[in-house]
């Protein structure tokens, strides 16, 4: 059975966006309309673009939540 990388998990609630509109925001946080144009037109190269694939998926399956808990539960300092 496949299992999820916690470190993987963790990295992705505290990833934000380096760019444009949302520039700053929790990649969790920007709305999913973001995604799907994204999706049409590409996402980018690189740890960025597989990051926002990953909180598509999360988002299509409503599934953000999920991020925004572990954001919750482990706080950076």
């Amino acid at each position: 059975m496949l299992q999820p990388d916690p470190n993987k998990l963790l990295e992705l609630a505290y990833a934000k966006m380096h760019f444009g509109k949302y520039k700053g925001y929790y990649l969790s946080d920007i709305p999913e309309p973001y995604y799907v144009w994204f999706r049409q037109k590409g996402f980018p190269p690189g740890k960025l673009g597989d990051q926002m694939q990953q909180v598509f998926e999360l988002k299509i399956n409503s599934l953000e939540g999920l991020l925004r808990q572990i954001r919750k539960r482990y706080p950076r300092p």
